[in-house]
């Protein structure tokens, strides 16, 4: 086989295999613009109140009362953005492969196969994974199999290949009641085997029973969509981890084949992740894989700290995403049902 697959072994792949260097100049990512000042819009109470009420409804044991009754004294909104780099890349690993032989195409040694990147594959669309299998060109031949021994069948495991097994009725006695002939084994003490149906022997389950394989190099093509997102801490109260269940307004999109840190943000904490992450993605994924486009987008994901005050008490409920999702962590009516 060609030194370029020369490392190939079976089941456990080369590793991936490191792309080659372009024959041509990288398009250059260009800046992107600087975005304006965006502000949260505020919610109305009604919003507020009915985004509550829904969540209640979800909860088995909450009282709608205090959602339906309480007074809002307070709305407080938090400006809060996301920020995501996706890098889709390409990697490419081989190993040697097999299966039946059944009259396909043997073709090893007719000409020098192509390289692992020289092969054609269909890029799926770009940010969704996806992987591809193929036949590597020029390296198919015909071997005995290996399982077998060429033979086709295997000896069962169930009966030892005898074809037969002990009567499990009669224990091998040939009688059940004193002197009542078993009638599941017919007086014989052995019944036949049911996994290989009396034959002694099975189908080969890597040949199928067709002897030969077909032994060849499998190129494994994987796109994946690597993914690192930022949020700005908003100070609310609300939890970090929260906001990754919502969605927010997009107000900035940059798609490239290589992107170009942001600059000019207003929010500075938003450009440091941006130049970290952009940074940290094409220093690791260059070295395995190839990168064949790269994403980045800014989200306001809005947050409103609500404050209501229920039988003369405050509490607070946070209303999040454009999903207006709610959390109410000290919901003061929990428990409306009673165990009988």
């Amino acid at each position: 086989m060609p030194d370029r697959y020369e490392g190939t072994v079976a089941g456990g792949g080369s590793g991936f295999l490191p792309p080659p260097m372009p024959t041509f100049p990288a398009v250059q990512p260009e800046p992107a613009l600087d975005q304006p000042q965006w502000n949260i819009p505020s919610i109305s109470e009604n919003t507020a109140r009915d985004a509550l009420l829904l969540f209640v409804k979800s909860k088995c044991c909450y009282s709608s009362a205090p959602a339906k009754d309480g007074v809002i004294t307070n709305m407080e909104a938090f400006n809060t953005y996301r920020y995501r780099l996706e890098t889709f890349t390409e990697s490419r690993s081989t190993e040697w492969s097999h299966e039946p032989y059944t009259g396909q195409t043997v073709d090893a040694y007719a000409q020098q196969p192509p390289g692992p990147w020289d092969i054609p594959a269909k890029t799926p669309q770009f940010f969704l994974d996806d992987k591809q299998f193929i036949k590597v060109p020029y390296t198919s031949s015909v071997k005995p199999c290996h399982n077998c021994l060429g033979i086709g069948r295997k000896p069962c495991k169930d009966c030892a290949g005898a074809g037969n097994k002990v009567c499990w009725v009669c224990n091998g006695s040939r009688y059940r009641h004193g002197n009542d002939t078993c009638t599941h084994c017919s007086g014989r003490g052995r019944e036949n085997c049911s996994s290989c149906h009396g034959q002694g022997s099975r189908q080969c389950d890597v040949c199928k029973g067709k002897q030969q394989l077909l032994v060849y190099i499998k190129l494994t093509v994987k796109w994946t969509n690597n993914s690192d997102a930022y949020v700005v801490e908003q100070l609310s109260g609300l939890r970090v981890e929260n906001l990754s269940k919502v969605s927010g307004k997009e107000l900035f999109r940059d798609t490239q084949y290589m992107v170009y840190p942001l600059s000019g943000f207003p929010d500075t904490s938003v450009v440091s992740a941006s130049q970290r992450f952009v940074s940290e993605h094409q220093g690791k994924y260059m070295q395995t894989s190839r990168i064949l486009q790269q994403r980045q987008t800014i989200e306001l994901i809005p947050v409103t700290k609500v404050t209501y005050t229920w039988k003369g008490e405050s509490h607070i409920y946070f209303v999040y995403g454009n999903e207006f999702k709610v959390d109410a962590d000290n919901y003061p009516a929990t428990c409306c049902c009673t165990v009988m």
